[in-house]
C-alpha cells in the first residue's frame, strides 16, 4: 500500500501546483486590479499562466498535430492517423496521406518506451512522411492499462515488434530510435529464424545501446552502481486509485521527469524564468519555442515495472544483447540468423546517452550478414536528440537513411526492348 500512497502523493503535488498556478492567474486577472498598474500583479499572472500550463501537460498525451502534408503535386493532402493493429500495451498506427500515390518506401518507425510518448518523434515523422508510407509504434501509458492485461517486459516488447513486422510484410524498412534498438535487432533475428519470409528488408538502428559497455556513459555507470534491489525499492510504485491501471507496479513518468529535470536544473530554471518574463511583457505565444519544447518534454508516461527492471538488468547489467545470449519466450535468439536484412547504424559524435561505439556493435553481432549489407554513419557534432531530430537529422542523416533503403530495394523492372518497339509500331 505504501507504493500506492507515494504514487498518489506525487499526483497530489502535481495537481496542487496546477491549481496554484490557475488560482494565481485568475486572481491577478480580476477586474479590480486593472486600475492598479503594479508590476507584481502582472508578474503573478504570468507566473500563474506558466505554472498552470507546466503541471497540466504532465498528464496529457500530446496530439500528433499533423493535419496535412504538401505532396509532389504542390497540393496539401489530409493526413489520417489509422490504427492498424491494437494491443493492450501498444498499437501499430499508420499515417495515411489521402489522395497520394503509393509511396515506394514502406517504413516502420519504432518509437522508444523510455518515459515519453511516441509523439516525441513528431519531427522525425514529419520529415519522413513525404517520402514514405509511414507506420509507428504507439506505446500506451502503463497507468491506463488494467492489471488484468498482464505483464509487459522486454520479451513481450520483442514479441510485439515481431507481430508488427509480420503484419506489415517483408517489404518493410524498420528504423529504431534509441532505446528499442537492441530489442528491434533481437526481434529481427528471431523473425529471421522462425518466419524468414516475414523479416523486413532493411533495419536502421539510431543511437541505441546495443553494447552499453562499448563506451561507458553516465547512464551506463548508473546501471552499474545501483543494485536491482535498490532500483525496485526506490523507483517502483503502484498506480493510484485515479487511473484504470490501479494497483499495477510501474516506474512513474513523474519520477523519471524529476530525474530528467535535475540533470539540467539550472538550464530548465532559467528557461522558465525567461518564459515568465516573456509572458509579462506580452512576447510569449501559445506555440512559441518554449511551449513547443516543454509541451512534449513534460508529457511523460509510466512504464511497467517489469519492463523497466528487465531493461536495466538484462540490457545494461547482463548485456544479453551484446553477448548474443538474449532469451525470448524460452528461446535463445541468435543475431547471426540475420542473413538477408541490410543493417545500418547511426551514431552522434557528441551523444552523451548512447555514446559512439554502443550502436555500431550491432554490426559485429550480425555474423551471418555479408559486409556489403552492413553500413554505419557517425554524425559529427550531433548529440543524442540531434541524430533523429533537428538539422543534423534533416540535412545529413535522413538522406543517408533513405539512400540506404533504396540501395537495398529491388530495382524497378525495365520494359523489354521488343515490347517498346511493338508499342511504337
Amino acid at each position: 500500500m505504501r507504493y500506492m500512497m507515494t504514487y498518489d502523493l506525487m499526483e497530489a503535488a502535481r495537481n496542487t501546483n496546477q491549481w496554484m498556478g490557475a488560482s494565481a492567474q485568475a486572481l491577478a486577472s480580476y477586474p479590480m486590479f486593472a486600475g492598479m498598474p503594479n508590476p507584481a500583479i502582472s508578474w503573478m499572472a504570468a507566473w500563474g499562466e506558466v505554472t498552470e500550463r507546466t503541471f497540466a501537460r504532465m498528464v496529457v498525451k500530446p496530439d500528433w498535430g499533423i493535419r496535412t502534408m504538401t505532396c509532389e503535386d504542390g497540393r496539401d493532402h489530409l493526413v489520417e492517423i489509422q490504427t492498424v493493429l491494437e494491443r493492450p500495451f501498444g498499437d501499430l498506427i499508420r499515417f495515411k496521406v489521402a489522395g497520394r500515390a503509393q509511396a515506394k518506401r514502406k517504413v516502420l518507425l519504432v518509437a522508444p518506451m523510455s518515459g515519453h510518448y511516441a509523439t516525441l518523434l513528431r519531427s522525425t515523422v514529419q520529415s519522413l512522411l513525404p517520402d514514405c508510407d509511414l507506420y509507428i509504434t504507439d506505446w500506451h501509458n502503463a497507468r491506463d492499462i488494467p492489471v488484468s492485461a498482464g505483464k509487459f517486459d522486454i520479451e513481450d516488447y520483442t514479441l510485439y515488434l515481431m507481430e508488427f513486422m509480420r503484419v506489415l510484410g517483408p517489404d518493410t524498412n524498420v528504423i529504431a530510435v534509441c532505446q528499442p534498438a537492441p530489442l528491434t535487432l533481437a526481434a529481427t533475428a528471431y523473425l529471421a529464424e522462425l518466419d524468414p519470409d516475414a523479416q523486413p528488408r532493411t533495419l536502421t538502428l539510431i543511437g541505441g545501446p546495443i553494447d552499453p559497455d562499448a563506451t561507458p556513459t553516465e547512464v551506463t555507470d548508473f546501471g552499474r552502481r545501483v543494485t536491482m534491489g535498490q532500483l525496485e525499492e526506490t523507483m517502483i510504485q503502484r498506480v493510484g486509485f485515479k487511473y484504470a491501471g490501479v494497483g499495477r507496479m510501474v516506474y512513474p513518468g513523474l519520477l523519471q521527469l524529476a530525474s530528467f529535470m535535475s540533470m539540467n536544473a539550472e538550464r530548465h530554471s532559467h528557461a522558465f524564468v525567461e518564459q515568465i518574463r516573456r509572458v509579462t511583457q506580452g512576447e510569449a505565444s501559445d506555440h512559441d519555442p518554449h511551449n513547443r519544447f516543454y509541451d512534449e518534454y513534460l508529457a511523460v508516461m509510466d512504464m511497467t515495472a517489469e519492463f523497466y527492471l528487465s531493461t536495466v538488468e538484462r540490457i545494461f547489467k547482463e548485456r544479453e544483447i551484446a553477448r548474443n545470449c538474449f532469451v525470448v519466450d524460452g528461446h535463445q535468439v541468435d543475431m547471426g540468423k540475420i542473413t538477408k536484412v541490410a543493417v545500418k547504424t547511426v551514431e552522434g559524435a557528441n551523444d552523451d546517452i548512447s555514446a559512439p561505439g554502443q550502436c555500431i556493435a550491432a554490426l559485429d553481432l550480425c555474423t551471418g550478414l555479408p559486409e556489403s549489407m552492413k553500413a554505419s554513419h557517425l554524425e559529427p557534432g550531433a548529440g543524442h536528440y540531434g541524430i533523429f531530430a533537428g538539422k543534423s537529422w534533416r540535412n545529413n542523416i535522413r538522406p543517408l537513411v533513405l539512400d540506404f533503403i533504396d540501395s537495398n530495394s529491388p530495382k524497378p523492372k525495365r520494359r523489354a526492348a521488343n515490347a517498346n518497339k511493338s508499342t511504337a509500331a
